[in-house]
C-alpha cells in the first residue's frame, strides 16, 4: 500500500472514531422524551416502561414519560401532532397514516427498528358455538379500543367476511383490560387482540373463564390477497392453557417510531440502547425475544431514521 493510500485509509478511520465517539458524548440529560405506548394491559406499554428506564441508564436521558393510549392509531397519532416523541404502532396503521401527506404542524415519522410480530386474536367464550368468524353474527363483540391498531385490523378483516359490526355484531370497543373484565362480569362474548404471545392478560383470563382460540384459515388468504401489509402463520396450541389445537390467523409487524424532533445523535443512542437493554425487555414481554438487528431494518413503508441507520450500519448490518 502507497504512503499516500495508507495515510487516506488512517484519515477515513480516524474520522468515523471521531464521529463514533462524538455521538456517545453527547449530552443528552435535558431531552424530553414522552413515550405512545397503549393500554396498560398490553406488549407496548409492558415495553414502553422498561425502556424508559433503560433510556434513562442509557443514553442517559431524562426519564421518559410513558402514556396510556388506546394503541396503534392514537400512537401514531400522538406522534404526529408532538404530543408524544417515541411510540409503537402495527405496520399496517404506519402504511396508512405515518405516511401520509405531512400536514401544517404536523411532523415527519421515523422508525427505529421493527420490534416483534403480533399475531391477531379472536377470544370467544368456551361455551358459545363460535368456531369460525361467521358464527360472531349477533354476539356482543370487542373490536378493540376505539383508536387502537386491534380494530383497525378487526373492522378490515370483518369487512373482508361480508360481516357489518354496525348491524351483525353488538359491537363494544374495549382495550384489553377491559374486555378480559368484561368477560369475567359475562357481559361480553368475544373479543379481538392484536399482540405478541403469550399475552399474559388472555393467560390469566383462561384461569379464570372457559376459552377458546378461533381459527381464522376461512379467512386469512382472502385478507391477506387484498391487504399485502398482512401475513400469516400457526399460532401452536401450547401457546395459552385453552383446550384446542393450532389455529391458524394473521401476523402484522410491529415498528418503534419517533417524529422528526428526534435528532441524528439521539436516534443512534436510542437504537443503541434499545439493543443493549434486549435482555431486561425479553424479561417483562416474551414478544422482545425476537428482536434482531438484520430483521430490525425491514421496516418498509415507514423509513429508517437517519440516526438509527447510523447505528445499524455502525454494528455492519
Amino acid at each position: 500500500m502507497s504512503g499516500l493510500l495508507r495515510a487516506r485509509v488512517l484519515g477515513i478511520a480516524l474520522a468515523l472514531v471521531v464521529l463514533s465517539a462524538t455521538a456517545c458524548s453527547v449530552d443528552f440529560s435535558t431531552v424530553r422524551l414522552t413515550i405512545a405506548a397503549g393500554g396498560t394491559a398490553g406488549e407496548y406499554y409492558a415495553l414502553g416502561k422498561a425502556l424508559a428506564t433503560e433510556w434513562e441508564r442509557s443514553p442517559g436521558v431524562a426519564r421518559p414519560a410513558v402514556d396510556v393510549t388506546d394503541g396503534a392509531v392514537d400512537n401514531l397519532g400522538r406522534l404526529r401532532t408532538n404530543r408524544a416523541q417515541v411510540g409503537f404502532a402495527q405496520a399496517d396503521a404506519a402504511a396508512a397514516i405515518g405516511t401520509a401527506q405531512v400536514m401544517a404542524g404536523e411532523h415527519r415519522l421515523y422508525a427505529l427498528a421493527r420490534m416483534h410480530d403480533d399475531y391477531f386474536q379472536l377470544v370467544v367464550r368456551a361455551d358459545l358455538p363460535v368456531h369460525k368468524l361467521a358464527d360472531l353474527r349477533g354476539l356482543r363483540v370487542s373490536t378493540g379500543a376505539a383508536v387502537s391498531g386491534t380494530r383497525f385490523i378487526a373492522e378490515l378483516l370483518l369487512d373482508v367476511a361480508g360481516i357489518d359490526p354496525d348491524t351483525d355484531l353488538q359491537v363494544r370497543h374495549l382495550d384489553l383490560e377491559s374486555g378480559k373484565n368484561a368477560m369475567v362480569a359475562g357481559t361480553l362474548d368475544a373479543f379481538f387482540w392484536s399482540g405478541g404471545v403469550p399475552t399474559k392478560t388472555i393467560t390469566d383470563l383462561a384461569g379464570v373463564v372457559g376459552l377458546r382460540l378461533v381459527d381464522l384459515a376461512d379467512v386469512v388468504p382472502r385478507m391477506v390477497e387484498r391487504h399485502p401489509v398482512y401475513g400469516w402463520a400457526t399460532l401452536p396450541a401450547s401457546s395459552y392453557p385453552i383446550p384446542g389445537g393450532a389455529i391458524k390467523t394473521l401476523v402484522v409487524r410491529n415498528f418503534l417510531m419517533v417524529n422528526d424532533t428526534v435528532s441524528d445523535d439521539l436516534a443512534e443512542a436510542l437504537t443503541r440502547g434499545l439493543f443493549a437493554a434486549q435482555r431486561t425487555l425479553a424479561e417483562v414481554s416474551p414478544a422482545a425475544r425476537s428482536l434482531d438487528t438484520r430483521s430490525a431494518i425491514e421496516t418498509t413503508p415507514i423509513p429508517l431514521h437517519p440516526g438509527a441507520t447510523r447505528y445499524y450500519r455502525d454494528v455492519k448490518v
